[in-house]
């Protein structure tokens, strides 16, 4: 799973531990772990919502300003099946 760059930095932090994905199929599982700068993301939960099921809340958890903002990140490519996703940040061990 790649994330903005802007989003990257609250992530490390922990501040932001959920995401919002439109895809074709799940390109993520729960346990798995994914590379980014400074460690990894580990999902812990996802599951499949609609479209009426994502909140500003949900926006704001996930590092942008509202549901508008998300969408225009979050949609990219033909994908359709939309998915809520927990995850924790894991650094690198020194």
């Amino acid at each position: 799973m790649q994330f903005a760059k802007q989003l990257r930095a609250g992530i490390r932090r922990g501040e932001i531990t959920t995401t919002i994905r439109i895809w074709t199929r799940a390109n993520a599982r729960v346990g798995g772990r994914y590379q980014m700068e400074g460690g990894s993301v580990q999902v812990t939960a996802m599951r499949e919502i609609s479209f009426d099921d994502i909140t500003e809340q949900m926006a704001k958890d996930s590092g942008f300003m509202n549901k508008l903002d998300l969408l225009k990140t979050a949609k990219h490519g033909r994908g359709e099946t939309i998915y809520f996703i927990r995850f924790n940040f894991i650094p690198n061990e020194a």
